[in-house]
């Protein structure tokens, strides 16, 4: 059975596969208009809008993203703009436990003359003057001023959501970093990330039918907590027939980029991961000047996709994982990688070809080290740069690790950092909670996740990372 934290993301599926389903047949062209009519059809009644004739509407806008979405703009997340209109204004309202009382110290303190009182002695916000200083909660003896801020403002830690004229949400590209958090928390799924699913099939495609070209796919760690319903042997066997030529772990570019780091900070003496490119990028946005501190390293899967490519000049290389922010950093070729697709698009693609992965012989995937697989999890990349200081011969370093759980732990030691006050040497800088496996490309999300991820490490045959990049050599 397929899981999925929310409605959302199941209505999300069911347009993914039915886009790849069309275009393993060559008939997408032709079947474009009519796949939102058959997503109708298979739910049965309207369930997300008001009519069906707007739920038709938004699924189209859904189809347009699954096929690449919008050229023109360099971002990998767009906004439905006419599925943002059932969220509320958002901003500070007064709520039931004003009590009209005399002091008026929301009045007295608003720099615009924003709030009056009624009929009823109760506070009122005028919404055309109130610039949302929050001034007016701060003083309410009842707390009876809350801010209804949109849930995806609220998710997006780099400033990057704010409202347009029409109330409709726009993201700003230059802050940006493309974690896709507000993709996640939307309930309204209005802001999606655009899916390359189409160039990986074509990718395929191509490989069947030229016969020289190899189709390898990198799988993220964090996958060993998802797919519920197989093992994670079967869901290997999946991948490959699907039609790539091979699976490896992108664990293994994490042993890669463990020793290499550990060399680094042991010359350094401070350093920021180059493991996550949300964080990267918001670094290099919010934090200009402490971007030198950044690792020299690649992300591990640009890591093992290098190695790849160095020893096949014709492979190319699909990362499998739970991130949205791998889909900007794969536009730049110097990483290596060809195209990226999420767990949600995996899921999609098996079920686009009716494989039953239960079904399938379970194939091994035994590539990297028990910490190249903790990379999945916060606090991973910690525990194996310390695991790499050990085995290059400088366990007498003093690692002193900040490992940063989401981009809000990120901007505070990015801040203490900037002041010359960060007690560490080395930021771990993760910009979802819980590392990877709090990816907004994920199935599901939690605490279980956490635990499987462990579970697959210590599964893993190769017991230091030496062992495990040996065969590489």
């Amino acid at each position: 059975m397929r899981t999925f934290d929310t409605n959302v993301q199941h209505i999300q599926y069911l347009v993914l596969r039915q886009v790849a389903k069309h275009a393993w047949l060559g008939d997408l062209d032709k079947n474009v208009i009519a796949i939102p009519e058959a997503i109708i059809q298979h739910l049965g009644t309207p369930t997300m809008r008001c009519c069906v004739y707007k739920e038709r509407a938004i699924l189209a806008e859904r189809v347009r993203l699954a096929m690449g979405g919008n050229a023109g703009n360099s971002n990998v997340i767009e906004v439905i703009d006419i599925a943002c209109d059932e969220c509320p204004m958002g901003g500070y309202e007064v709520t039931g436990a004003c009590r009209g009382c005399i002091a008026h110290r929301c009045e007295e303190v608003c720099p615009k003359g924003a709030i009056s009182f009624d009929r009823t002695r109760t506070a009122v916000i005028d919404k055309e003057k109130c610039v949302e200083c929050g001034m007016c909660a701060k003083v309410c003896p009842y707390g009876a001023i809350l801010n209804y801020n949109r849930p995806c403002q609220r998710a997006c830690k780099a400033d990057a959501v704010s409202m347009n004229e029409s109330k409709a949400a726009i993201i700003d590209n230059g802050k940006c970093v493309a974690c896709g958090a507000c993709v996640y928390q939307c309930p309204w799924g209005a802001i999606m990330d655009k899916s390359y699913t189409l160039d990986v099939i074509n990718l395929l495609k191509t490989a069947q039918s030229a016969g020289g070209q190899k189709v390898y796919a990198v799988v993220a760690p964090s996958v060993s907590s998802q797919f519920a319903y197989a093992t994670l042997g079967q869901v290997i066997s999946g991948i490959k027939a699907l039609g790539f030529h091979t699976v490896i772990e992108a664990a293994l570019g994490a042993d890669m980029v463990a020793l290499d780091e550990s060399r680094e900070i042991a010359e350094l003496g401070l350093l920021a991961s180059s493991c996550c490119p949300a964080f990267v990028v918001y670094v290099h946005k919010h934090f200009p000047d402490l971007a030198k501190y950044i690792s020299r390293n690649l992300s591990p899967a640009a890591t093992i996709s290098k190695r790849i490519k160095e020893t096949d000049e014709t492979a190319k290389i699909v990362f499998i994982g739970p991130c949205t922010a791998k889909k900007a950093e794969y536009r730049d070729p110097s990483k290596f990688v060809d195209s990226v697709l999420t767990f949600e698009e995996l899921q999609a693609l098996f079920d686009s070809r009716d494989l039953d992965l239960p079904s399938l012989e379970p194939e091994m995937l035994d590539n990297a080290s028990y910490y190249g697989r903790i990379f999945a999890r916060s606090g991973g990349l910690t525990d194996a740069v310390a695991q790499g200081l050990k085995e290059n011969g400088m366990a007498d370093f003093e690692l002193k690790p900040m490992p940063c759980d989401g981009l809000e732990a990120c901007r505070a030691a990015l801040r203490k950092l900037s002041k010359n006050a960060l007690d560490a040497n080395f930021i771990e800088g993760m910009a979802c909670v819980g590392g990877c496996i709090g990816g907004a490309g994920c199935l599901t999300h939690g605490e279980k996740n956490k635990r499987e991820v462990d579970k697959y490490g210590k599964e893993a045959s190769k017991k230091t990372i030496k062992d495990a990049i040996a065969v590489l050599r």
